[in-house]
């Protein structure tokens, strides 16, 4: 058994049986131990950033790592925007890099790189290892890692010779970290803060929280003490639809998200952060809570924040009678013109039961939300990290782990072009995944961010730098291209056909929206 067979049957063993993949030279003995080796998933990827993507999406819906393969320091390069992205989500993940043979290094050879000089800003556990016995054991706690609470990205970096020698076989992964509860001090604060001045409070949540059952014990306290539940602008991963309590998110606008937490005297945090734009601009603060507001942590990322809300549920008394029905905006299909308005309605009337939503429309989906609060149970999946380019292969993660589950990606065509090549791994896997791209045939919200900036007046060059036209860009054939059905639709009428035959029909389908 060689090293890179030993590697595999580890993290088989240790119960990461999916692996995406975009190997090269250095990886060929790893690839022949994916290929001998029983019980691991392969699933290529056409770029680097496509593989990290898809192993964040596949962390979100399983809760459990994925591997990557990545090819030496430039194939890592090529995807740390999604890991960033991932990062910033939480999600555990399991890198395996090749490396070139421990000899060949000192030569300078061409893609020669600080391979763990490039992991370590994205990566909480990085490791080399020395030698093919070695191999195995640095596999268990590489997933160990990743399977941390809180979760971790792990990259082992694996030197060519180390995976063509004799190893000793395989490692048991330690035992995995148990969750960390929650403390019941932070609880009592959170009690006492709601009893003093409930509607002066709020409750801002992600993570765990944002669950079907966090939400729903959050319900329950937001109606017997008047506080008010919110998500930060972005979140990995939250329960939405019919019958779920439904939140606002603080908006991405400064303007508009300062009236929104002004009122507040507390905010107790609940996995989240401190709430800051997103980008500095000239005269306008970087922190949105008000001045004077006093933050409260109840939970952070690694605990129990379920078992939290339910435990300050029962503090301040609350139980399922104190729950108000919401009220929910009527789903029509709309008709005519496509608008935001339309759109969002369109989109809330098609998402069918227990549906994968992966939103990177940007600028088209800022008013989705409202709409889709009365569509069909379904999960709703966000970019956490800001790096475009996460929507389609997360969507690819997210259907191998929930292949019973219809995925809708929504995402604008300047983010779409970044990792097209996922509608090529969507159409070889057969993903059950609708991707919608609104092609706007411009970086809208980077044409708002030049104006927020205070740049001024764009000219000539700066609009060639913010258009995306001569030549405008066709999704259609490019999805035919990879395999991947599509259809263009120019009005709300067209849209709501599109959308009911592409969530009828299995496998990976393409709407084009142009707008």
């Amino acid at each position: 058994m060689n090293g890179a067979e030993s590697l595999v049957r580890t993290m088989v063993k240790g119960g990461v049986d999916v692996c995406f993949t975009n190997p090269g030279t250095s990886e060929m003995h790893f690839v022949a131990a994916l290929d001998r080796v029983p019980g691991m998933r392969c699933v290529l990827g056409l770029f680097e950033g496509v593989v990290t993507g898809a192993a964040d999406g596949y962390f979100r819906m399983k809760g459990t790592p994925a591997s990557t393969l990545l090819h030496l320091g430039p194939g890592l390069a090529n995807g740390l925007a999604n890991l960033h992205n991932a990062k910033k989500a939480n999600s555990g993940i399991v890198n395996i890099v090749g490396q070139h043979a421990v000899y060949h290094i000192g030569y300078n050879a061409p893609l020669t790189s600080d391979i763990e000089g490039l992991a370590r800003p994205m990566s909480s556990w990085v490791r080399t290892s020395p030698d093919a016995r070695s191999v195995a054991a640095d596999g268990a706690a590489a997933i160990a890692a990743a399977k941390s609470a809180p979760p971790q990205i792990a990259t082992l970096i694996l030197p060519a010779d180390t995976a063509w020698n004799e190893a000793d076989g395989i490692a048991e992964v330690p035992a995995e970290q148990q969750r960390a509860s929650y403390s019941p001090q932070a609880v009592e604060q959170a009690a006492k803060i709601l009893h003093g001045d409930g509607e002066g409070t709020l409750l801002l949540m992600t993570g765990s929280a944002l669950s079907e059952r966090g939400l729903a014990f959050a319900e329950r306290i937001a109606n017997k003490t008047g506080c008010t539940v919110m998500g930060p602008t972005f979140r990995p991963k939250m329960a939405r639809g019919r019958g779920r309590f439904s939140i606002d998110r603080i908006h991405y606008v400064i303007e508009q998200a300062l009236p929104m937490l002004a009122k507040f005297r507390h905010i107790v945090l609940v996995e989240s952060d401190d709430p800051v734009a997103f980008f500095a601009y000239p005269n306008k603060p970087s922190m949105l809570k008000p001045q004077g507001c006093e933050v409260h942590r109840m939970t952070s990322w690694g605990e129990n924040s379920v078992a939290a809300l339910e435990a300050l549920a029962g503090a301040v008394k609350a139980s399922a009678k104190d729950v108000k029905p919401q009220a929910l905006q009527e789903l029509v299909k709309p008709t005519g013109a496509l608008t935001f308005a339309s759109i969002a309605q369109a989109i809330a009337c098609a998402i069918p039961e227990n549906a994968i939503m992966v939103d990177e429309s940007l600028t088209t989906g800022r008013g989705f939300f409202p709409p889709t609060a009365a569509a069909a149970p379904h999960d709703w999946l966000q970019n956490m990290g800001g790096s475009i380019g996460f929507s389609t292969p997360l969507s690819i993660g997210a259907a191998i782990a929930c292949p019973d589950r219809k995925v809708i990606t929504m995402v604008g065509d300047g983010s779409a072009m970044y990792t097209i090549q996922s509608l090529w791994t969507q159409a070889r896997e057969n993903l059950d995944i609708v991707t919608i791209v609104f092609a706007n045939r411009i970086y809208q919200i980077l044409r708002g961010e030049f104006d927020n900036v205070g740049a001024g007046e764009p000219g000539q060059r700066a609009n060639d730098m913010l258009r995306l036209d001569r030549p405008t860009l066709d999704f259609v054939a490019l999805a035919k291209g990879m395999g991947v059905p599509g259809r263009a639709v120019t009005n709300a009428d067209e849209f709501n056909k599109a959308l009911a035959e592409a969530v009828a029909e299995p496998g990976p389908r393409l709407i084009e929206v142009q707008m």
